[in-house]
């Protein structure tokens, strides 16, 4: 199958390529603002589906709103009608073409071309009225208000909430994509003469700008995000791809003494902490045990011994564990218990215990195992 997909160096475009080749399509007619119109009549001799993503949403002047949703629009169905080809066809439409504003007035006549084109031709039509879209590649003060935020607040740049009650619409681009592979096999979902992506988010706009402002807080503050929630989590992921590439990396506080290090790594207030404890050779760390806090130790490199004894029994419990061998050990409350570096070099434990401390209630309690 050869597909042809209009604007495909712009954000939906790129993300679509992307997903397309991983889907395993090979033959793909790429026409981006480098190529003319003889390429596109090329592309439209051979084509056997059409991905029409090009169009102007901001221009610098507004007449090319119309020549861009619309006169590119008559071009490309013209050029399909001379070649008598009867290619399926996508179109990306905005759900500003309900409104009476000159980027809706020629989204929506770009539309009716496309309805027409099925009337006279047979043509399968798909119209994608789609609200605000987000994700990977898309561009700051262009595309989306999500862009620009993510890209301004991962900067230390001041964003404008000018409305911070007004309530967005937003699509993943990810669940776009989805939809638009059904499309191509011919099973979109449909509400009326129009297509649709099912999945949508709302958000107001302070609710938005303080989500993002909280992901680049996460970095200092040890958090992660609800990922529970799936607008959280399209959004953080969103985040991270406008890091800039010389920040995609950050500090932990290690804490360090002859021993060795204990560094936190992330803390959650529903989830725990988590934590890497590197200790020296010979070194006993522990000797403690909880009424509550409960903990898990994986062992990831060196060799090491997890001790355990019931604080009303003299008996002791050891546990060998080693980098070798992945093995996550439980400490259950009531267990005075400690973790001991039986080998030549350093032992390296990823601790995860239920709760992250707080000095005020550490239900920390000291006794030799």
């Amino acid at each position: 199958m050869k597909i042809l997909v209009t604007g495909a160096g712009g954000f939906i475009g790129k993300n679509l390529v992307a997903e397309l080749e991983n889907q395993g399509y090979e033959d793909l007619l790429l026409y981006t603002r480098n190529h003319n119109l003889n390429d596109l009549e090329e592309f439209t001799k051979k084509c056997d589906f059409v991905y029409h993503l090009a169009g102007v949403n901001r221009p610098e002047n507004e007449e090319e709103f119309m020549d861009g949703n619309y006169g590119f629009t008559f071009e490309l169905l013209e050029l399909l009608k001379k070649h008598n080809n009867k290619s399926p066809v996508l179109i990306t439409s905005s759900i500003q073409a309900e409104k009476d504003n000159l980027y809706g007035i020629s989204k929506k006549v770009g539309e009716d071309l496309l309805f027409d084109h099925s009337l006279k031709t047979g043509a399968q039509v798909f119209v994608y009225r789609l609200p605000n879209l987000f994700g990977k590649w898309s561009k700051p003060n262009y595309n989306t208000v999500v862009a620009t935020y993510c890209y301004n607040i991962a900067r230390g740049l001041d964003i404008q909430v000018n409305n911070p009650d007004v309530e967005l619409t937003l699509c993943y681009i990810d669940d776009v994509l989805k939809e638009f592979v059904k499309a191509l096999e011919g099973n979109p979902t449909k509400n009326d003469n129009y297509c649709i992506v099912e999945t949508t988010h709302t958000i107001t706009l302070e609710n938005l700008a303080n989500l993002i402002k909280g992901f680049k807080e996460s970095r200092t503050k040890l958090s992660v995000p609800n990922m529970d929630d799936a607008l959280t989590k399209k959004l953080y992921s969103t985040y991270l791809s406008f890091l800039p590439t010389d920040e995609f990396a950050y500090d932990l506080k290690m804490n360090i003494d002859n021993r060795g290090s204990f560094t936190e790594f992330i803390r959650t207030p529903d989830r725990g902490q988590v934590s890497v404890n590197v200790s020296k050779p010979g070194i006993t760390k522990g000797n403690h045990w909880h009424h509550t806090k409960n903990e898990k130790f994986l062992v990831v490199s060196g060799q090491g011994l997890i001790r355990f004894r019931n604080i009303h029994t003299d008996e002791i419990i050891e546990y060998k564990v080693s980098g070798e061998k992945l093995q996550v050990v439980d400490i259950p409350v009531g267990y005075t218990h400690s973790i001991v570096n039986i080998g030549d070099n350093d032992l390296v434990t990823v601790m995860w215990v239920n709760e992250s401390f707080n000095p005020e209630i550490p239900d920390t309690n000291f006794l030799e195992v």
